[in-house]
């Protein structure tokens, strides 16, 4: 068995349902080198995403297209499962429930679903859990390096640059990279002291206070923190000389990335959309870009595998 095959066999199988743990060990090694997504929908087929396609898997492991061969997940699979993820203890994740997902050790993350439970017309929790989606997270060291000379230019600090990307481009993987890169310096600059706003616990996968990824021994991570809150926090008590953060988009993001520029600290960040036209056809986004405080704008799709580089704009 390869290593990414048995690092996955070890980070997420021992918190699925012993059925669904059973069927995923006795399966072909080879595709999990791919593996994505695990997805249990109670009384659905139990389905994988390997790289570009979704398959369903069978009781003997097999993988087919045809959902009708799928091993049909079970209630018990799904209470079984949340009980793992939640170390037994429903109450103690209470927080993370509320945001509707759960971080395992690895970095892993288990997204939840079920009937939502509100007070104050805000979300207090979920119950009746009805899927559980175990999405797969994995460092590629060194996939930003070769977008180093584009976000230094051969400057001793990086410019402000400003990722744009669909779903499932490789973008929160790249940003990791860079974080590290920056963190610990390159041939382009020296080492920069890197604040991460991880709004969504995805970037660095935080885990009982320690971050599951690699991100470079001069980063600091607030998990779980609004993105404008976030960035105002670190500017006045960790003295960035970059901020990184994710899927910006709202009005309070904005304002707080201009009061990061007016600061002196660069942004590196990233918004949901295919390429720069899709980019300025909201308004928000278009009175953003024209303010520049991005000097760098790169898009990313899949068009070749995650993180294919489309189009490289110097914003000045």
């Amino acid at each position: 068995m390869g290593f990414e095959s048995q690092r996955l066999m070890d980070a997420v199988v021992p918190y699925l349902s012993p059925q669904v743990g059973r069927i995923i060990r006795i399966m072909d090694q080879q595709p999990l080198k791919r593996l994505e997504e695990i997805r249990l929908r109670n009384g659905q087929p139990l389905l994988l995403k390997i790289g570009e396609h979704e398959f369903a898997v069978d009781s003997q492991g097999k993988l087919h297209k045809d959902l009708r061969s799928a091993y049909i997940v079970q209630p018990d699979d799904i209470y079984r499962t949340i009980l793992s993820i939640s170390d037994n203890s429903l109450y103690a994740f209470e927080e993370e429930i509320r945001r509707g997902f759960i971080t395992i050790p690895g970095g892993h993350r288990v997204g939840l679903a079920g009937q939502a439970v509100m007070e104050n017309d805000q979300i207090k929790t979920i119950k009746d859990f009805s899927s559980v989606s175990f999405r797969i997270a994995r460092q590629v060291m060194g996939c930003s390096k070769p977008l180093l000379e584009h976000i230094y230019r051969q400057q001793s600090c990086p410019v402000s640059t400003l990722f744009l990307s669909a779903p499932r481009c490789g973008k929160t993987t790249i940003l990791r990279d860079l974080a590290r890169n920056i963190s610990e310096g390159s041939n382009w600059g020296p080492p920069c002291t890197v604040s991460v706003i991880d709004e969504r616990s995805e970037l660095a996968g935080i885990y009982r206070g320690q971050a599951q990824m690699d991100l470079g021994c001069r980063t600091d991570v607030l998990d779980g923190c609004p993105k404008a809150i976030g960035m105002m926090m670190a500017i006045r008590a960790l003295g960035p000389q970059v901020i990184i953060t994710d899927e910006i988009g709202r009005r309070e993001d904005i304002e707080a990335l201009q009061e990061c520029i007016n600061a002196g600290v660069a942004i590196i960040a990233s918004l949901h959309a295919r390429d720069l036209e899709d980019a300025q056809r909201r308004p928000l986004i278009r009175e953003l870009l024209t303010t520049g405080v991005f000097q760098t704008i790169i898009t990313l799709s899949r068009r070749q595998g995650p993180g294919t580089v489309e189009e490289i704009v110097r914003w000045d």
